[in-house]
Formats: structure tokens, sequence, C-alpha cells
């Protein structure tokens, strides 16, 4: 059986196909089937540790981003993909998978146009409360069409809306559950404080960082912060918290990270009690299996035309507030860290309501449908 997986560029298009390997990992072993060989087609590996440790190869191929605005990039970006596509085909008429599995974005376009034109079976996902570019174009010729959002498939012709299976969104295991024993102790931070966890996504963001930069000192002296700034932001970060909290005798109470892995996250998630967040869907997920109050910032509309409607379907719950970025002022945020953070019982309660949104199983239910397809083309014994 052979599998291949598109998707990328972000977090949050590339972890949930690591956490689908991981389910067809398991699920293989649990029903003494060959495991399957998964490959990964992209125009980069994202995260080469993640990929290796799930036994998937790598196979580079182009793809070009097409921007929602005018712009000579477009040409480049129209014929990268172009040449991804020739090059998508020729491998997978040398693999010849059983089924391929996008994520969706500009990564995944090639490889989703020659896996139709072979006639392979494509499988999408759409985390998010709207249906990406990539996704609408792909759920034409899907296979199946799996989704997060309930509501999103009425955005989808009659004839589409029969192939939609609600999967939720696939989480790595090591991500599904905020318990660590001791994580206060191994992040070195006070026990008998509060925490707020901040996150900018996976890639940081500098609005959010220079705001928590300008509240710091409010921020540390009544709670432990761990801040993920952003591997490009951290020096910065870095050097004006240094500046900030000098002489400041809570700054110890302040750590700053560029990027934290799988534990390390697992741990910071433990330790909270709210985090500040982008709205990013495989976020919101996390956030609902850490059983954890938030705040989330949406990126603007502008720039994503996702995470606001994200962001107020996760809200829906009870378990976040939303602060849009346009009305985003360090009062504001500082006000809104505070009612919470100093609240146990609304932060308890905020906890359980978005504890709702998630589906733990949903990287199985991808995972038993891709193998179902696999096993389909196995000759009969």
């Amino acid at each position: 059986m052979k599998i291949v997986f598109v998707g990328g560029g972000t977090g949050g298009h590339f972890y949930p196909l690591i956490a689908v390997a991981e389910a067809l990992r398991s699920i293989a072993a649990e029903r003494r089937i060959l495991e399957p060989r998964m490959f990964y087609i992209a125009p980069e590996p994202f995260d080469e540790e993640a990929l290796f440790a799930n036994n998937i190869a790598f196979i580079k191929s182009p793809a070009g981003k097409i921007r929602r605005y005018a712009s000579a990039k477009n040409v480049t970006g129209l014929f990268s993909t172009l040449i991804g596509t020739f090059r998508s085909l020729f491998i997978l008429f040398r693999i010849y998978p059983d089924v391929v599995f996008s994520k969706g974005g500009y990564a995944s376009v090639p490889t989703v146009i020659a896996a139709h034109l072979l006639g392979i079976p494509v499988i999408i996902h759409e985390s998010d409360a709207k249906f990406g570019r990539a996704n609408m174009v792909a759920a034409k010729d899907a296979y199946k069409i799996a989704v997060a959002f309930p509501n999103i498939a009425s955005s989808l012709p009659e004839k589409l809306q029969k192939k939609v299976i609600v999967t939720g969104i696939p989480i790595r295991s090591a991500l599904a559950s905020a318990s660590f024993e001791g994580a206060k102790q191994l992040l070195g931070l006070e026990p008998a404080l509060p925490t707020l966890f901040i996150i900018g996504g996976s890639l940081g963001s500098q609005r959010i960082n220079n705001i928590v930069l300008d509240i710091l000192p409010d921020l540390v002296a009544y709670a432990n912060v761990i801040h993920q700034t952003g591997k490009d932001n951290f020096h910065d970060v870095d050097l004006a918290s240094s500046t900030i909290l000098h002489g400041n005798s809570h700054a110890s109470r302040y750590h700053a990270f560029a990027y934290l892995g799988s534990e390390p996250m697992r741990q910071a998630a433990t330790a909270a009690d709210l985090i500040v967040s982008r709205a990013g869907s495989t976020a919101l997920t996390e956030i609902s299996l850490w059983k954890k109050p938030a705040i989330l910032i949406p990126i603007p509309e502008e720039v994503s035309h996702d995470q606001r409607t994200n962001a107020y379907a996760y809200a829906h719950t009870g378990g976040a507030t939303v602060l849009e970025e346009a009305n985003l002022t360090p009062h504001v945020l500082a006000s809104e860290i505070s009612r919470i953070l100093m609240n146990p019982i609304l932060g308890n309660e905020m906890a359980e309501k978005g504890g709702t949104f998630a589906k733990p199983d949903a990287a199985r239910l991808i995972a038993k449908e891709l193998i179902t397809i696999g096993l389909s083309h196995e000759p009969a014994a």
C-alpha cells in the first residue's frame, strides 16, 4: 500500500499530515497488516525530523503561490505550478500510489492535478471554517472531502456534499493532551503563580510580540509568562525584553522561546492557565484538547481568509474570547488577560466549554479511509 501526502508551507498544513501518518502506522500494527509506504511531495520538507520519525520519504517538487492581489509574482507562481504539475505526473506515475491525501494550500495543487489526470483517488481535508482556494478547486474531483467544521459543507454544490465526512482536525499524538508531570518545575516556573502561554503561530507574530513587550512588566507582576516568539523574531524580542525587565525583581518569570517542539509545547500547555493565540484551526484544536481557556487574536481577513471565521466559531462554544487585531491595544490585551487569569472559576468554565470543540479521533478517521482505499487495490488472496 502506498500513500502520498501533499500540503504544506505552514505548520497548520503540515502537522496534520504527520498526525495521520502516526494513525496509519498505529492501525497497521493493530490489524497486523504491512505498514503503508508513505511519501511527502512538496517544494520543501518543512520538518525533516518529523518525516524521518514516521518513515515518510520526501520528494521535492515545485509549486507556485498565487496571491490574492495583483503581483508580478503571480506569473512566476503560475509557471512554478505548471512545472510542478509535470514533475508530479512523473513522480506519481513512477510511484503509482493507492491514494493521495491533501491538506490543501498552494503546495498541494500540482500533485492533486497530476493525481486526477492519472485517475488516482484523492482525499482532501479542510481544517478551516471556509474552504481555501486549493481545496475548493480540488473538491470537484475528490474521492472524499474531510472537514473540521460541519457547516462548511453547505458552501459546496449539492452533488459534492455527499462526499463530505466530518472528521475534525488531526493532531499529533504527542500534543493530544496537556498532561506532563512536573511541567512547572521543568520550565522553571513559580508554582504558586498562574501561567500565561502566548503562541503567535508556528512562525510567530511580530504584532502580538510587540504588544506583549509593552505590557510585560504588568504581566510578570502576577504571573509566569511563556512566550513563543517565532524563530525570526526571537533575537529582537529577547533583546527588548532584557532591556524592559532590567532591574525588575520579577524578570525571571518571563520565558521566551523561538519555537517549541512537541514535548516542550506539551509542557507549556500543561502549565498554562490561559493561552493567547492566533486562530489557526490546528491551534484551536490543540487548545480544545488541552482544555484551556483562550484569548484569540485572528490574523486580519485581508491577510488570511479563514482565521477570523475560525475564531468566532470557536468562541461560540464559550471557550475563548476574540480580540481583533484592528482593535488590539496593550491596555485591551492586558485587561482581558487579567480578567480571565485572575478568575479561576471563569477560566475553568471556559476550558470545559472549549473542550467540546475538538474530535480526538480525527487522525484515525482519516487514516481508516485511506487504508480502506489502499486495501481495495490489493489483489485478492
